[in-house]
């Protein structure tokens, strides 16, 4: 091995153990190491940011896009409603139902996006059928990721693995290329999750409240009424605060002749007769209301309800992979001066608690309960990076506009399947076309990419770039022939497909994906071999991560909702991914001959 292999070898090693001990976001770990194999030489300065240009980065960035144009045009919400509407008390037509449309949607939108639609629905059927939600957010985040595996557009492997084929053979993989073993593949994965893989997944209500509610707020919310000579009167939001604080307790709305408002938007002063909405422990009660002089006036449920009426609302929401909230503290954010929203409860991993919320650094997964203005809830969320966990009612504003951003779609999908206009100008002609017929804003269309993944992907390409041109992967596939020097081609592949699983369940797909592709090309080279096999191997098994909560963002958005344990992934993921790798192998084989 030379510098440049050693070096190269040293820093994808380092980027992989930084990836699974998360300590820092991903994005920043994949630029980091762009930096570092610039100064050291391995990618000229001049080509440093070429990946942000590449053909799969405007893909991916276009088809989220996309995804949310078609998601507030209100259809998609629609169609998942009424389908929804089929399941019924049994947890497996649950899975069918839902589970079918969220591969469907896999197939053509964002399965991010796909599963943030479903889980709402999800969650409130099984409430309402008395079942634990464990039982079918999972098995429904699977077939979402498995509905990917049909289309180009299905999943960032898909992209990948096709703009790496037209880099190195002039041809890039079709829209439907991917159909003849990955809708097999997803078929084989979706008959498994729905009729046996639910069944290996424990059962678990959080909280074991009747209602299944992951929060019950009315423990602990009071309304207290303003007396005469309180020492409240007069006091503006921040004096209210204070004196609230000094009392372990937490003011979050203000009712006044039946008007209602959150205190962090409030501007006025306190009257008598002003009820106040308080967070506070039971056994501090007796002493914040002789300190203030108030009276004790409601609480438990009453208050709670008092708490989500008129223009107020309370909303869980679940933290996505790589939300700005990800990794940060609510103090450091000051949610409630900033973003108008009290922080009343978190939830990690089944167990909810209240204790010192503003100190927590919370994780993707977390199930928050927060409280704030309904009408800018949705926004709010959105710049947070949080996808709620109840369903929106999304109603359809402009049904022609609507149904124009469907027909706008198709024709790009036909565009591409045809191949009169590759995928990237094409999706990016439909963006473009989106933005147009205003079906969705700018400032949304902003919203919608994935930035995190965008960065990913822009920095790890060149350092693919790099493994290649230095000779890392001649090397590597090498070693692999070496000690697979009595192996047939296809236990390579098997190998190949193994190995990219493996690495797809412990870091992030797109970066699996970037890695593997030169690699596997070159294994292929060296055997004389068709390459195509290898790159089809590649993309389902950076796709297929199972096997644990962040191998995958759907994996990710379940586990605080569902109240998972890293284990549980391992119940159903694991005959999983060998049901794909029985299915996936002689099909790739029949439809990609070595």
């Amino acid at each position: 091995m030379n510098y440049e292999q050693i070096t190269i070898c040293l820093i994808l090693g380092i980027v992989l153990v930084l990836f699974i001990w998360g300590k820092w976001r991903y994005d920043l770990v994949a630029f980091g190491a762009l930096m570092v194999t610039v100064l050291v030489g391995l990618v000229p300065a001049n080509e440093a940011f070429l990946g942000f240009g590449h053909p799969a980065v405007i893909t991916v960035g276009a088809v989220l896009i996309i995804s949310r144009g078609l998601s507030s045009s209100g259809l998609l919400d629609i169609l998942t409603g009424k389908i929804s509407s089929l399941s019924d008390q049994n947890p497996g037509k649950h899975i069918g139902v839902l589970g079918g449309l969220a591969g469907g949607l896999s197939a053509f939108v964002n399965n991010v996006g796909a599963l943030a639609m479903l889980m709402p629905v999800a969650l409130k059927s099984a409430r309402q059928a008395s079942y634990s939600p464990s039982l079918i957010l999972m098995p429904i985040a699977f077939a979402s990721i498995l509905g990917g595996l049909v289309t180009l557009i299905g999943t960032p492997p898909n992209i990948i693995v096709a703009s790496f084929r037209q880099t190195t053979s002039g041809e890039a993989f079709g829209m439907f290329d991917f159909a003849p073993v990955g809708a097999p593949v997803a078929l084989a994965g979706f008959v498994f999750v729905t009729f046996i893989g639910w069944r290996l997944i424990p059962s678990r209500r959080r909280g074991e409240d009747n209602a299944g509610d992951l929060f019950d707020v009315s423990a602990y919310i009071t309304e207290i009424r303003v007396m005469e000579g309180s020492s409240l009167i007069g006091k503006g939001m921040k004096g209210i605060s204070e004196a609230f604080e000094a009392n372990n307790a937490k003011p979050l709305a203000i009712i006044r002749s039946e008007d209602r408002q959150q205190i962090a938007t409030w501007i006025g002063r306190i009257r008598v007769g002003d009820i106040l909405i308080v967070e506070a422990p039971a056994q501090g009660l007796d002493k914040l209301v002789s300190s203030l002089d108030v009276e004790l006036v409601g609480t438990g449920s009453e208050a709670a309800d008092d708490l989500n009426s008129g223009d107020l609302a309370l909303i869980e929401a679940v933290v996505s992979p790589g939300g700005m909230i990800e990794n940060r503290t609510a103090d450091s954010l000051n949610l409630s001066n900033r973003f108008g929203v009290n922080f009343l409860a978190l939830s990690r991993e089944g167990s909810a608690t209240r204790a010192r919320l503003g100190k927590v650094r919370l994780k993707a997964g977390d199930v928050l309960l927060l409280h704030g203005l309904e009408s800018q809830m949705s926004s709010t969320l959105s710049q947070l990076g949080c996808l709620p966990l109840a369903h929106r009612g999304v109603r359809i504003a402009s049904p022609e506009r609507a149904w124009a951003s469907i027909a706008a779609f198709g024709a790009g999908i036909v565009a591409t399947s045809t191949g009169l206009i590759s995928a990237p100008i094409a999706l990016g002609l439909v963006a473009v076309a989106m933005l147009a017929m205003r079906s969705i804003s700018l400032r949304e269309a902003y919203d919608a990419v994935n930035w995190p993944v965008i960065v990913l992907l822009g920095s790890m390409i060149p350092v693919g770039g790099a493994l290649q041109t230095s000779g890392t992967t001649d090397l590597i596939s090498s070693g692999i022939l070496v000690i697979s020097s009595d192996l047939s081609p296809v236990i390579v592949l098997i190998l190949v497909l193994l190995i990219t699983m493996t690495l797809s369940d412990i870091v992030n797909n797109a970066a699996t994906a970037v890695i593997m592709a030169p690699i596997s090309v070159n294994l292929a080279y060296n055997l004389g071999v068709n390459p195509d096999a290898f790159l089809m191997a590649v993309a389902i098994g950076a796709s297929c991560a199972f096997l644990t909560p962040i191998g995958h963002q759907n994996n990710t958005l379940v586990m605080g909702p569902g109240a998972y344990r890293f284990l549980d992934y391992w119940k159903m993921g694991l005959p999983l991914q060998l049901i794909i790798l029985a299915v996936s192998i002689p099909l790739i084989l029949l439809v990609w001959p070595l």
